[in-house]
């Protein structure tokens, strides 16, 4: 389960059996929910959140972080996921402690 950030004690990580389409799993404390990554022309064209099956879902603020940073950061963690999946290559978890735009 490669961790690949902590944003603001959000932890965003890949399970390492994971499958298409690009997404990435958030957690904070017990709350888990999904993010969905859609790219065209090199850009995120549409983040979709998603709930995981037999977890609770992030709630609130912590949702709305996570959505905004997938958001703001998804051809990043699509880039992380290629290079995990792909190129079969160790990832670096990366601490924001700062809201990013």
């Amino acid at each position: 389960m490669p961790k690949i950030f902590d944003y603001l004690g959000i932890i965003l990580f890949f399970w390492s059996n994971e499958h298409e389409p690009i997404h990435v799993h958030g957690r904070y404390q017990k709350l888990e929910s999904r993010a969905e990554i859609f790219i065209a022309n090199g850009k995120v064209s549409k983040v979709v959140i998603k709930t995981v099956a037999g977890r609770k879902p992030l709630e609130d603020q912590q949702l709305a972080d996570f959505e905004s940073f997938v958001n703001a950061m998804g051809l990043k963690i699509a880039e992380k996921w290629v290079d995990y999946f792909v190129y079969h290559q160790k990832v670096t978890c990366e601490r924001i402690t700062k809201k990013v735009k």
